[in-house]
């Protein structure tokens, strides 16, 4: 499984985030050499200081808008395989600083996609975005990679205007002969444990719960493709390794990953459900319009199993089980957190050979 990350020297961008946090782990146990890149610890607690990650990998505090700094990363460390998930995430922070958020999502991929350009040394790249870059007129069926980009908020219009700026850069100075191969991912609300961001649904309801506090929700009937976050890490390693080892017909394309059918549930459904695995759970329903977000977002992920032979392995109860029994060991002292996170990786994919998923083969 994802043997072509062994002995590969791998950044990941944004590595102190939550979904970097995981996929910094998830590459050390498949005996890549990883450095990471990004300008702060974005949570307090957070999953990457938990685990201690810093002491693993080679570490760059880099502002991904500053383009000379990203540029001297690249030339020291000289990326074979790179994984951009660098950003400003938070759809309420993109409201109250909406500059910050242009600059860190489109200019941040314009000085990683440069850095690129100019490497002669990467070979494989997965620039991450989000599955908010879709114009979202909220239909039934699931958005396709060749469907129309938009956003009517800062982060979505960010996202969009990323895609945009990738797709510019493939057709101007990368093709099908480039010795370096791009890819896009999309993915859907991602829920795990470590995760401790501001304005998240299963972060908030840890917040509260963990402190016998009453949480309050908004929006509790809008309705999500609910994942874990192993789901689409997945997704974008056997990307990586994908373009790495043969990328005619991969580079330039974008790709969705998005969980299992029946995963699209309402936000009501993924608390009430998670309240199973906690005790004193207690909450409230409050409506909420003060932002403009889509209460109904779901995505096709034909082209990434036609493609790549990938397909979410867990159902919708096994994600929050996955979630919730990582914060009960957290919060009830585990003492080794880091190696309860690697028996998940392990738990999970032999969830997916089970389920006959062929890159877990």
């Amino acid at each position: 499984m994802f043997n072509c990350y062994q002995n590969k020297r791998v950044l990941v961008t944004g590595n102190t985030g939550f979904k970097g946090s995981w996929l910094t782990l998830w590459l050390l146990k498949l005996g890549a050499k990883v450095a990471g890149l990004s300008v702060n610890i974005p949570s307090t607690p957070s999953f990457f200081e938990t685990l201690q990650l810093e002491k693993e990998i080679k570490h760059y505090w880099v502002d991904v808008r500053d383009a000379v700094a990203v540029d001297k990363v690249f030339a020291e460390f000289q990326p074979e395989i790179v994984f951009h998930l660098a950003a400003q995430p938070i759809v309420s922070q993109s409201y109250s600083n909406p500059r910050e958020t242009f600059e860190t999502n489109v200019m941040g991929m314009v000085n990683i996609l440069h850095a690129i350009k100019n490497s002669s040394s990467v070979r494989s790249s997965v620039l991450i975005t989000s599955d908010k870059c879709y114009e979202n007129v909220e239909w039934a069926y699931g958005y396709r990679e060749i469907d129309r980009l938009g956003g009517k908020d800062p982060y979505s219009a960010s996202k969009a205007c990323a895609e945009i700026v990738a797709h510019a850069y493939w057709h101007s100075f990368f093709t099908d002969n480039s010795e370096s191969a791009i890819a896009t991912t999309r993915a859907g609300n991602v829920i795990g444990g470590g995760d401790w961001a501001v304005d998240r649904l299963v972060p908030d309801v840890v917040r509260s719960w963990s402190e016998n506090k009453e949480l309050a929700i908004r929006r509790p009937h809008a309705t999500r493709p609910w994942q874990h976050v192993l789901e689409p890490l997945s997704g974008y390693l056997c990307l990586g390794e994908k373009l790495y080892q043969s990328p005619h017909g991969l580079t330039g394309k974008s790709f969705n990953f998005g969980p299992r059918e029946n995963a699209m549930k309402s936000v009501v459904s993924v608390v009430e459900m998670f309240s199973e695995f906690w005790l004193k759970a207690q909450w409230k329903v409050y409506e909420s319009d003060a932002m403009k977000e889509s209460s109904l977002l779901k995505l096709d992920c034909s082209r990434a199993q036609h493609e790549l032979d990938w397909s979410a392995a867990l159902d919708f109860s096994q994600t929050i089980a996955f979630t919730a029994k990582w914060y009960q060991e957290y919060y009830q002292g585990a003492k080794d957190i880091k190696n309860y996170s690697l028996k998940q990786i392990d738990e999970y994919a032999a969830l997916a050979k089970k389920r006959g998923v062929l890159w877990a083969s």
